[in-house]
């Protein structure tokens, strides 16, 4: 049984691997967005931070590089294969049912960890950012724990979504996601207006934790933050349910 799900994730991240328009795209987008804003303006301080503008965004843009990896993983290659009738293969086939939603997450954790571990370096060799190991590995592995919800906002995104329009859809959720929510530039440079729509979004309370582990100046606390994901996280699965039920009926009556 677990050499089924092995060769699916397996799959799954070869495939992703050598399709470019996600692959290259995943990677760099971030990436360049950090070399502009953190490493351009490296020793700046935002407001209150009391830390260089090179080392807050590392957490910023790396929850950014994690929520796009996953939305593009599960938003786009599921409702492309659901077009194809690709799931419906799935479904005939005798592989658990699990093991296609179990790789898509694990492949999404691992190109955003990869993704993760290139700003770090980023960071660290060019941005000037030193902090002790153990502070590295928590922002690290913070970062990547925080995509499960964004799988599930993904799935259900993919659930709903048709072939051609999943890409635009998830570019139209996930930009303004990312920005409202302070992960292009601090919460501090918007206009008031968005400031007080960010604690409404989940990718503000991914960030909020992700700064935690930087003991930047965060608002509200590391609890309440992971209670709202969880909160989002359930709000998206049954969502997803609700659009694979539907795609179900479609199928079987």
């Amino acid at each position: 049984m677990t050499h089924v799900y092995w060769m699916e994730a397996k799959s799954e991240f070869l495939k992703l691997l050598r399709m470019r328009t996600y692959s290259v795209s995943t990677a760099m987008f971030p990436l360049m967005f950090y070399c502009f804003f953190g490493l351009a303006m490296g020793r700046e301080q935002p407001s209150g931070a009391a830390m260089p503008m090179a080392r807050y965004l590392l957490a910023t843009y790396g929850a950014f590089a994690v929520v796009g990896a996953t939305l593009y993983a599960f938003g786009v290659g599921v409702a492309v294969e659901r077009g194809l009738g690709w799931l419906q293969l799935k479904r005939a086939s005798p592989m658990p049912p699990a093991a296609y939603f179990v790789a898509k997450g694990a492949v999404s954790l691992t190109f955003g960890a990869i993704v993760v571990c290139l700003l770090f370096a980023l960071g660290a060799m060019f941005g000037g950012v030193q902090m002790p190991a153990g502070q590295w590995l928590a922002l690290g592995g913070t970062l990547i724990a925080g995509a499960i919800p964004f799988c599930m906002l993904g799935l259900a995104i993919g659930s709903f979504a048709g072939p051609n329009s999943a890409p635009a859809t998830v570019n139209m959720i996930y930009m303004p996601l990312a920005f409202c929510a302070g992960l292009w530039i601090p919460l501090e440079f918007l206009p008031g207006a968005l400031k007080q729509i960010a604690p409404f979004l989940p990718t503000y309370h991914f960030a909020q934790i992700a700064l935690s582990m930087l003991h930047a100046p965060t608002q509200g606390t590391t609890m309440g933050h992971i209670e709202a994901l969880a909160a989002f996280t359930m709000l998206f699965a049954g969502i997803a349910w609700l659009g694979n039920s539907r795609e179900g009926e479609k199928m079987y009556g």
